[in-house]
């Protein structure tokens, strides 16, 4: 099974794409695609509709999860964000793609196991369970995304994927290395 995070920003769009074989994981491919500043909110979101697409065409995941949206202080940036997560919703919808939704909190959760995870500690733990070097924030947030997905975090909006036995596993007996070196 191929799964694609999708870690939605009008600025950057980070994705990550993960396959399953067994109760292995792997990283398929992971990314962000920049937008400019200067460039008007239509231009800026054809250029992560379009990205999304190649992504979703070059790698063919079967299923996707993106990242909710969390107001805190600016309901504006909110707003604006929520553009981007449409555009990456649409690119999953065209390519008939199982969609799930999930809070950061749950995807830290489900990943470090703690909900108050730094980008960090996200980012090096997904470079542990895919055996890649630690990706830049954005997409090691995606890959995070397509790591909750996989293990059954995240509430689907349409048929999402099942956590296969193991993975539970792995990543409490990386936490457990991890403690046991502090």
């Amino acid at each position: 099974m191929r799964i694609i995070g999708i870690d939605p920003g009008l600025q950057a769009t980070g994705w990550g794409v993960i396959a399953s074989d067994g109760a292995q994981l792997k990283g398929v491919g992971h990314g962000i695609i920049r937008t400019n500043t200067r460039m008007s909110d239509p231009e800026r979101l054809i250029l992560i509709f379009e990205g999304l697409q190649n992504v979703i065409a070059n790698h063919q995941p079967e299923t996707a999860i993106i990242e909710e949206i969390f107001v805190k202080d600016n309901p504006r940036s909110a707003l604006r964000l929520g553009l981007a997560r449409g555009v990456a919703i649409l690119a999953c919808g065209q390519a008939r793609l199982a969609l799930s939704e999930i809070s950061a909190r749950k995807v830290k959760q489900a990943v470090t196991g703690t909900g108050a995870a730094d980008k960090k500690q996200v980012a090096n733990m997904v470079s542990r369970l895919l055996g890649i070097p630690p990706p830049p924030s954005d997409a090691a947030d995606a890959l995070a995304l397509a790591i909750a997905c996989y293990q059954g975090a995240a509430a689907p909006k349409t048929e999402a994927a099942q956590m296969p036995d193991g993975l539970s596993a792995a990543i409490e007996a990386a936490l457990q290395k991890d403690r046991q070196r502090t």
